[in-house]
């Protein structure tokens, strides 16, 4: 039975079976509702010809959900005790982020980012009572300073985000940057006084969990796309490469994120800040797959105002750019001699240049995914020594 009140103490990173719990697992599933409101709204404005703003409020919008989720986290691998107070806290976070996706839409079509605002701000103030609680536990001074500087961090920052509600339109861009940089400090700043105690396996866990469900998201986006365009429009012919490309392009991407084990490159807090940080462009590529796909569904059938040419860059670029960064982050660590080496980063390469397929773009890009796999495995059957199997 789950207690009312413990101490909010460190966890051992070497506890053994470290799993995720279903609360974290129900975290996941919420914010995922707020991945898919910027998924839509990112179909939106790319179809109505708006690409270059619809990236750009996307990769804001995109990082406030990430960084929220990430930052809870690494927090939970360190210091969750499943006490009473801690899930409350927890579950106002997610309310948080249900606030947040309510916003998603006035951010993009009107530049309003009130909601979001209000929504990032539940998040923020229930982690830094979290890291204050931890402070208020920590029987190391060092430990004790490391947990200030992440609750102080926290809440400067939301005042700095402040600029995006105050600051004029054109200017916002440059809020975002500096505060998305400011935010990546402050775990860097908060742990040169001490390390937090997360946990390699649970962080590799936990990571791998929401790259699951974010390529879930994907699959039912681009299948609910599918589905109305045969519905409505009768274009089975059209849809069916653009269906089949899409599944071997999302297959592909499972594959290659889960073919190694990544906690083993969590040994160190240097190591950990790359590949954590890292999944912000590869967690946004992974969901902006599924947003291309609709957008290539609405070109065939006619609803989207861009050439076909734009349709298929929308599929192939987060494609490519989810391959490259899952090789750089992971996997390129465990693979041996040039051949293997080059598998992802080629076929990252072809499938861009398949963009210039015309209406077989999607298909060509999701048969050359397959092919790399298919390649990766021969390879690693070929040498014993590799760790792990496929690209």
């Amino acid at each position: 039975m789950t207690r009312p009140l413990l101490p909010l103490t460190a966890r051992s990173r070497g506890e053994a079976h470290r799993a995720a719990t279903p609360l974290e697992l129900f975290f996941d599933l919420c914010f995922v509702v707020a991945v898919a409101q910027a998924g839509a709204e990112l179909v939106h404005a790319v179809a109505e010809g708006h690409a270059g703003s619809g990236i750009a409020n996307y990769a804001m919008v995109f990082f406030a959900i990430w960084w929220a989720w990430m930052n809870f986290s690494w927090f939970a691998s360190a210091y969750d005790n499943d006490d009473v107070l801690y899930r409350v806290v927890t579950l106002v976070q997610i309310a948080g982020v249900l606030i947040l996706s309510a916003g998603v839409s006035r951010a993009f079509e009107e530049h309003d980012f009130l909601v979001v605002y209000l929504g990032y701000l539940v998040m923020r103030l229930a982690l830094a009572f979290q890291w204050t609680r931890a402070a208020r536990h920590a029987t190391d001074p060092a430990e004790r300073t490391m947990c200030h500087r992440y609750a102080g961090g926290v809440l400067l920052c939301q005042v700095g985000w402040l600029g995006l509600l105050l600051a004029p339109e054109p200017a916002r861009a440059w809020v975002f940057l500096v505060m998305a940089l400011a935010e990546l400090a402050v775990p860097l700043y908060a742990e040169r006084a001490s390390t937090s105690a997360w946990h390699a396996h649970h962080i590799a866990e936990r990571y791998g969990l929401f790259t699951i469900i974010v390529l879930g998201e994907t699959v039912a986006a681009a299948t609910v796309a599918v589905k109305s365009g045969i519905v409505e429009n009768d274009a089975l012919d059209e849809l069916l490469p653009i269906a089949a490309g899409g599944l071997l392009l999302v297959f592909a991407a499972w594959w290659v994120y889960f073919v190694v084990p990544a906690h083993d490159r969590l040994t160190s807090s240097r190591q950990a800040f790359l590949w954590g940080y890292g999944h912000y462009p590869l967690l946004m590529s992974a969901a902006a797959i599924g947003a291309g796909l609709e957008i290539a569904v609405e070109q065939a059938v006619g609803e989207a105002h861009v050439s076909t040419l734009s349709a298929s860059a929308a599929v192939t670029i987060p494609s490519a750019l989810f391959l490259l960064l899952v090789w750089l982050l992971h996997a390129r660590y465990f693979k041996v001699g040039t051949a293997q080496q080059l598998v992802l980063p080629v076929a990252a390469l072809a499938i861009l240049m398949c963009s210039f397929a015309g209406r077989w773009a999607v298909l060509a890009a999701g048969l050359v995914a397959a092919a790399a796999v298919a390649t990766g495995v021969v390879l690693t059957a070929r040498n014993p020594a590799t760790r792990g199997a496929g690209a």
